[in-house]
């Protein structure tokens, strides 16, 4: 790994656990993690249910659009991150692969989005500590 970590979050429509992931991760690592999402299948839009709860917590997705996976995506990703949803990723030597079980925020409404956005929460703090722990001087 790099001296700067980079993680991609995959889950088949990109338009709602992996947005918010990706999300919380940027918001809780600032410039200390390259942040990556995409989908195999991926949505016309982000889940506004998703946005709205991420809202709620102080983080703008609004202006985010899903993305297709592709290999260069993984090939350039440290750390690939499948959201539970049966999605596959071309597997590369070195990389570091995790499937986190999250419930598909897709259809459901802001209230149980706000369930699986606090458990994407925990998840990422964990990881962050793992792979980009802050520095004291």
């Amino acid at each position: 790994m790099s001296d700067k970590p980079s993680v991609l979050f995959v889950c088949v429509h990109n338009a709602g656990r992996s947005q918010m992931a990706a999300a919380w991760l940027t918001h809780l690592a600032g410039d200390r993690v390259e942040v990556r999402s995409a989908g195999s299948a991926p949505a016309d839009a982000v889940n506004p249910a998703a946005v709205e709860a991420m809202r709620e917590v102080g983080i703008d997705m609004s202006a985010e659009v899903p993305k297709v996976l592709t290999v260069d995506a993984v090939r350039a990703s440290d750390v690939c991150v499948t959201m539970g949803c049966g999605d596959t990723c071309p597997v590369f030597p070195g990389k570091r692969y995790l499937d986190w079980k999250l419930e598909d925020p897709a259809g459901q409404g802001v209230e149980t989005v706000r369930t699986v956005r606090d458990e994407i929460k925990t998840l990422v703090e964990g990881l962050i500590a793992e792979i980009a722990p802050e520095r004291t001087a």
